[in-house]
């Protein structure tokens, strides 16, 4: 039988920079905020108290996420950009060095010398192309696809409130009573923990029950904490 190629392979995107702020903020969001909330109301039956406490975690969070996204994604972006920068000196001051370095890399890969040499020859031709196999050889990043700051920035701030909104949402709505922002968060939780196994290799169910474990564990520590300090009066 004839050997036909595969011409609908494709792969999701594991290099951009939206996956990881979006899928961290939501779940920090969610577990913060439920946390908080969970704190305060071990503490308190006020619920205009509680409820500015949810909003106020929300805002500060949201706010913290992307900052702190931007920065390090900005950061991660200029030293690329600084290591770049390096790489392409080298190729303009030591081509041939550079040639024969870069044709060492595919014999270390199992190409046979002589046509290692001639790829390396091949790609040093276009320096554009030279950069961008260098680069990616020796940083491990594409010079033409770096992460972006501010996708970084805008999809942590977008997916922490919304994170963060659920376990509020009842208290907004005028629900007096923890448990069902309990109800509602513990969901949440699972069912962000299986939306994320939709990216990942783990099974939804164990995906799910993980992040459960986590929200659960965290609100369930600081609504004792909020209890033991609103007995003791302070």
């Amino acid at each position: 039988m004839s050997q036909r190629a595969e011409i609908h392979h494709q792969h999701r995107d594991v290099t951009g920079g939206w996956l990881r702020p979006s899928v961290f903020g939501a779940m920090d969001g969610l577990v913060s905020n439920f946390a908080l909330i969970a704190g305060v109301a071990g503490g308190t039956d006020d619920t205009k108290v509680i409820s500015l406490a949810g909003i106020a975690g929300l805002a500060a969070g949201a706010f913290s996420m992307a900052g702190g996204e931007y920065v390090s994604v900005a950061s991660q972006r200029e030293l690329a950009l600084a290591e770049i920068a390096i790489e392409k000196r080298e190729l303009e001051r030591n081509p041939v060095a550079e040639q024969a370095e870069l044709a060492q890399t595919f014999v270390a890969r199992g190409v046979t010398p002589e046509l290692a040499a001639e790829v390396a020859r091949q790609i040093s031709e276009n320096p554009d192309l030279a950069l961008e196999v260098h680069a990616q050889n020796e940083l491990g990043v594409d010079p033409h696809d770096l992460p972006s700051p501010r996708l970084a920035a805008v999809s942590s701030f977008l997916s922490f409130s919304v994170g963060a909104l659920l376990p509020l949402l009842p208290y907004l709505l005028g629900v007096t009573s923890l448990w069902l922002s309990a109800v509602l968060s513990c969901v949440s939780l699972f069912g962000a923990g299986a939306l994320v196994s939709t990216v990942t290799a783990r099974s939804w169910w164990y995906s799910g029950l993980r992040q459960l474990v986590v929200g659960v564990v965290a609100a369930g520590l600081t609504f004792g904490l909020g209890k033991l300090i609103g007995a003791s009066g302070l």
